[in-house]
């Protein structure tokens, strides 16, 4: 990486006015700005790595995140390459640092306050542990909120001890180390400040504490000023311990004119912690998953659910045909789905969930499926489901393969919070259009699909066997990052009635969908040429129809402005109009919470009615937030009579957007979003494809920690209303199928929560990384009113091995390589070491981090594995990592330069050591 992107990227993080204020939003928090700069620096140095190992150039055009992805995915990215789920990763990330102000604002260890150095740790280590292994089992959602929580309390170590005013610049490599003590700690019985009677002082430590290097930190109190007698207090306007003798404060979290040398010592240090701790887990995880967790990928996620009931028989061979040949059509090419995931359902089975990113795997776990049971039951459809959402990244297309209505209608209250949570479209693909009766209030309809594809902003499709292979074109057509919507509407009952959309230079591949029957429209361009339903081959596109799809593919030429849709017809129809951009938005509904660092927490449920609804917009241009500028932002309802809401914008910063919309409307509403595109001088709409709503049901729960399988793991949750108060039922539903025991129904009263805890206890059999997806909901008597919450808890096996992989250099051959570098071309030297797992749980892999040679190393099982590293003497530098199979990340660093000082020890040396050595003298 360059100095100058590196400086180029620290910039970007840390500007604006460093505040531990906001953690939504950009450069206006601390951790906000310490965690974006180290995550886009460690992205940068895997994106480089990956690079160099493909053999390409990694030559970002700039420092914005969708030009780092465009550069990291290497000249394949050729098309349109979306920075969109990168985006949502960093803002999950950060998201989930801000929360621990929130959730945990009085727990000491969580911000190393009143020197809970130990329990501090603990939650660091542990923390990476769950990270390790969720990233293991490819549970990357589970892994980015535990990351967020983790940098937010390691950084605060910095922020709130005294480690910077002790002299140290460097990390506490001990914090993610538990197998090394924590030293020097101050007891509780010796003071470490001086009073400040002004609040505010340089530096109040002790001088012997200076002296002695004793380790302490703040002790904080929101609710009491008691503190031991002569310990230092964190300070501001929300501890009260402040105003107790000593006086005063030692965090950092403000940068004043008093502490700005340690302000800035702190971030630093902090900086460099989380970059340390980053590296860890990259390592342990390796680059392409690593990529795959920050949401760095070629293009979407592609997921199939499948019935494989005995109804099926006819048509499970034509799925079958149509999905090879959809995969086999991406293969290869720039929009090849970077994950393929299948689910198939039956009844009363459902799953496994089968995903990998090899195409031809996909294609042979498509071909065992077999058509199996009776000939036309209602089957576990969103059990299937279910699985899907849960397991699947966010903003994923789910394609449901079916004839036959849900049995487990009973999720589909489930199945829709899912929806919301994840924002992924799903599509119904029903191979049978007769009408079905319903058995019973209790069973499904195929009218559940339409309305379970219209909440999420997908298509309810009614074909024939014959004509699936027409009506899958949507696959082809949504396969790709850069996928935009422009517009969505639903009439039921239809009526006529013109819609207008705009259409921005910035848009390829434009296609509309309509579904319904005996639906005719006539579509208009900014120029005022038209083109009827029953011209197939027209001046505008073509349409083509499969059952009750019309899709219209636009011509490449289509002309930018203004264009209009005209529906005459009393049969109900939907409208979707969709297109290829890098230029869109991400959006999440959040609410403001107080404390002593205030700021913007993520809602998992509904809005709260009777309220101004708050979202935080990120916006995502061709260079940048700053190619791009919002003009309106609005809730807009999709189905019934149009209205429409405007919100009020405040810029801040960085892209993000705090939008406030006093009026919500009634309904299911979707986001919409005008702006201008600063590259083309174009305007552009968009809208976000999953419906919300709004309730007066409140839940609270917070995961604070890891379940271990064979163990209760206990969840307090409470739950509110402000309307009318009474019981209101309580559903639980995880996607593991465990057992859970809480309360059936609560009694409320309006205005306050009432407590309750929910039990889970994973099976003892369950593998360490699992994540299990809970959805708790509260519903009122009458059933008008409901809200969810929706959390992951990570099963995580107890370690006890904390020890990372040992190195013995065993030699260096490096006598031939010349002293003048110039000359180091037809010369080579060698490296030997013994890698060895000091716990005993073994070695998993082996990798070359840095060096351009070829290493080789002994079998993995073997107690003890030697590594053989031969270069050139041109490259002068080998870094090797070895990861045992807990996820403990040893690494060995040697250099032949000859200005880098001493040479490298020949005995053995922990590789935490080696590395240390090796960087004190000299490494760049």
């Amino acid at each position: 990486m360059t100095l100058v992107l590196i400086v180029a990227l620290l910039a970007l993080g840390l500007s604006g006015h460093s505040v531990v204020f906001v953690p939504i939003g950009g450069g206006a928090s601390t951790h906000v700005g310490i965690t974006r700069t180290a995550l886009l620096q460690e992205v940068t140095e895997t994106c480089q790595a990956v690079a160099v190992a493909a053999g390409h150039d990694f030559k970002p055009t700039g420092s914005s995140p969708e030009e780092l992805v465009q550069a990291c995915l290497g000249p394949t990215a050729t098309g349109e390459v979306s920075g969109a789920k990168f985006h949502s990763a960093l803002q999950e990330i950060y998201t989930h640092s801000g929360l621990v102000d929130r959730d945990f604002v009085n727990s000491a260890p969580h911000h190393f306050n009143s020197e809970a150095f130990l329990e501090g740790r603990r939650l660091i280590t542990e923390g990476v542990l769950a990270i390790k292994a969720n990233i293991r089992y490819q549970n990357f959602k589970a892994a980015r909120e535990t990351l967020g929580r983790v940098l937010h309390t390691l950084q605060d170590f910095y922020i709130h001890s005294n480690w910077v005013e002790l002299g140290y610049t460097e990390p506490y490599i001990n914090l993610i180390r538990p197998d090394l003590p924590l030293d020097n700690l101050a007891d509780v019985d010796t003071a470490t400040c001086s009073d400040c009677s002004r609040g505010t002082c340089p530096n109040p430590i002790l001088p012997n504490i200076l002296k002695e290097k004793k380790l302490t930190s703040g002790y904080m109190g929101i609710f009491s000023a008691a503190k031991p007698k002569g310990k230092c207090s964190h300070g501001g306007a929300g501890d009260l311990t402040g105003t107790a003798v000593p006086r005063g404060g030692i965090s950092k979290d403000e940068c004043r004119s008093d502490n700005v040398a340690l302000h800035n010592a702190a971030v630093n240090a902090a900086t460099a912690a989380s970059l340390q701790l980053l590296q860890d887990i990259r390592f342990a995880a390796g680059d392409k998953d690593f990529l795959r967790m920050m949401g760095i990928a070629r293009s979407s996620v592609v997921c199939f659910v499948i019935d494989t009931t005995g109804s099926m028989r006819d048509d499970i061979n034509e799925v079958q045909a149509v999905l090879h040949k959809l995969i086999d059509s991406k293969k290869g090419t720039q929009d090849e789905p970077s994950e393929y995931i299948l689910v198939p359902f039956n009844d009363p089975e459902f799953g496994p969930m089968i995903r990998t990113t090899d195409a031809d795997i996909m294609k042979r776990e498509i071909s065992k499926l077999t058509a199996k049971g009776g000939a036309d039951p209602p089957e576990m459809c969103l059990s299937g489901l279910q699985l899907a959402l849960t397991g699947a990244p966010a903003s994923s297309h789910i394609y449901v393969f079916t004839d036959a209505t849900a049995k487990d209608i009973e999720l589909k209250d489930t199945i829709v919070a899912l929806i919301r949570t994840s924002k992924s479209t799903v599509t119904f693909f029903i191979t049978r259009v007769l009408k079905r009766r319903r058995r019973s209030l209790r069973a499904g309809s195929f009218e559940d699909y339409k309305e379970l594809a219209l909440a999420s902003g997908g298509q309810a499709i009614q074909v024939s066997k014959g004509q699936l292979p027409q009506a899958t074109d949507i696959i082809l057509d949504t396969s790709t990052s850069a996928l935009v919507t422009v517009l969505q509407r639903a009439r039921n009952p239809g009526k006529q009635e013109t819609f207008t959309f705009m259409l921005d230079e910035s848009l390829t591949y434009i296609t509309i969908y309509i579904t319904g029957t005996s639906i005719s429209f006539t579509l208009t361009n900014p120029a005022g040429v038209s083109q009827s339903h029953n011209e197939a081959s027209g001046k505008l596109g073509t349409i083509k129809t499969a059952g009750n799809l019309n899709r219209i593919r636009l011509n490449a030429d289509s002309q930018t402005g203004a264009w209009q849709i005209k529906f005459n017809s009393n049969h109900p129809y939907t409208l979707k109009v969709t297109g290829q951009s890098i230029i869109t938005f991400i959006y999440d509904f959040v609410e403001r919470f107080e404390g002593p660092h205030p700021g913007y927490a993520v809602l998992s449920g509904r809005p709260q009615a009777g309220q101004p609804a708050t979202l935080m917009i990120s916006l995502i241009g061709r260079k940048g937030p700053s190619s791009v500028s919002v003009g309106a932002v609005s809730l807009v309802t999709v189905s019934g009579p149009e209205t429409e809401s405007h919100g009020t914008a405040t810029d801040m910063g960085n892209g993000d957007i705090l939008v406030t919309v006093d009026a919500v409307p009634e309904g299911e509403f979707v986001v919409s979003l005008n702006g201008t595109d600063k590259v083309s001088n174009n305007v552009f709409q968009r809208q976000s494809t999953t419906q919300m709503s709004v309730s007066k049901v409140n839940i609270k729960a917070v995961v604070d920690s890891s379940a271990e399988p064979g163990k209760a793991f206990e969840l307090p949750f409470s739950v509110k209303t402000q309307g009318s108060g009474g019981k209101y039922s309580i559903t639980a539903k995880n996607d593991r199928d465990i057992h859970m025991s809480y309360p059936e129904s609560l009694t409320l009263t309006a205005g306050k929560y009432a407590n309750a805890n929910l039990t889970i206890k994973p099976p003892a059999s369950t593998p360490s990384g699992t994540a299990v997806t809970l959805t708790l909901e509260a519903k009122s008597a009458s059933g008008v009113d409901s809200n969810y919450v929706v959390l992951r808890i990570s099963v995580v096996t107890k370690i006890t091995d904390f020890v990372p992989p040992l190195c013995e250099v065993v030699s260096v051959l490096a006598d031939d390589c010349p002293q003048a570098v110039s000359q180091c071309g037809p010369f080579q030297w060698e490296f030997l070491a013994n890698l060895t797992d000091g716990n005993g749980t073994g070695i998993e892999k082996i990798t070359l981090q840095q060096g351009n040679g070829n290493l080789t190393y002994t079998s993995l099982s073997a107690p003890s594995v030697q590594a053989h590293y031969r270069a050139s003497c041109c490259s002068q530098i080998v870094e090797i990592t070895a990861v045992d199979k807990v996820g403990n990340v040893g690494k060995c660093y040697h250099s032949i330069e000859r200005s880098a000082g001493p040479p490298a020890l020949s005995l053995s040396l922990p590789l935490w050591l080696c590395l240390l050595l090796s960087a004190l003298v000299g490494r760049p």
